[in-house]
């Protein structure tokens, strides 16, 4: 099986972008973040036109999730437990045979000491209850997307310059932390050790060409399906181009 995820920052901003990607790399289920979009205005039939059922949850503007997929979810969840009914759109979830897939969308967190930062740490931690009310880690349970944390020294350009602001606080680092400590692998880093590897580039500053990026788009695994991961890859072509989103694609192929 080949998943991927990918914050693509508006589907239909980058729909062109995306469909080209799906026909090169033909992955199995595509998951995706920020798709800026409701979920009646979700650009299905493009989609169905290669074979992909889409199982959106959207809102106007901003956040919004998706699972793209050759086969349609045997059972799906969106949001977490503890989502109220007006809460933003940033998780939806999809079984697929004893396989659940959690495509998250994790809040960025604005500025540090305000309540937007402090909504993030408590969204990590209803995260890891929402996990703990509905899966064990002996359960086959994958969580990828935009974690919107720098796990570690090695996934930052310049660490020491990043170290202490929003992303990369310790704070967030501990949440980040606790949700792995639940029973999750980072799937990237049983693969890679090497320093360098990113993700997101910031749009300004030439960011991108000067090798300023972070690595924040993660595939967590639990244990059951570590030795089932053969090759986790970032596509950095897909950070190039006309118009580009300001993440790259994240995609690993399982046995």
């Amino acid at each position: 099986m080949r998943l991927a995820t990918w914050n693509v920052n508006s589907i239909r901003a980058r729909l062109p972008r995306v469909l080209d990607w799906l026909d090169e790399w033909k992955p199995d289920l595509l998951c995706v973040q920020e798709i800026k979009v409701v979920d009646e205005d979700f650009p299905r039939d493009e989609f169905a036109a290669r074979g992909y059922t889409v199982e959106p949850f959207g809102q106007k503007t901003y956040n919004g999730v998706a699972l793209i997929g050759r086969q349609a979810p045997d059972e799906v969840e969106r949001a977490l437990s503890s989502d109220p009914p007006e809460a933003d759109r940033r998780v939806i979830a999809g079984r697929y045979g004893d396989l659940w897939v959690y495509n998250l969308y994790v809040p960025n967190g604005t500025e540090l000491g305000t309540d937007r930062f402090a909504y993030k740490l408590e969204w990590y931690r209803r995260l890891r209850q929402t996990l703990e009310e509905r899966h064990g880690p002996q359960d086959k349970v994958l969580l990828c997307g935009d974690f919107n944390v720098v796990p570690e020294d090695r996934d930052a350009y310049d660490a020491d310059k990043w170290r202490g602001r929003l992303l990369f606080t310790d704070e967030e680092v501990a949440a980040l932390k606790a949700l792995q400590d639940w029973g999750l692998a980072d799937a990237f880093r049983m693969k890679h050790e090497e320093e360098g590897h990113f993700t997101w580039w910031d749009y300004r500053a030439g960011a991108f060409h000067r090798g300023w990026g972070l690595r924040i788009d993660l595939i967590l695994v639990t244990k059951p399906l570590e030795t089932s991961v053969e090759s986790v890859q970032i596509d950095r072509e897909s950070r190039k181009g006309t118009k580009p989103s300001d993440h790259a694609a994240v995609i690993v192929d399982l046995a």
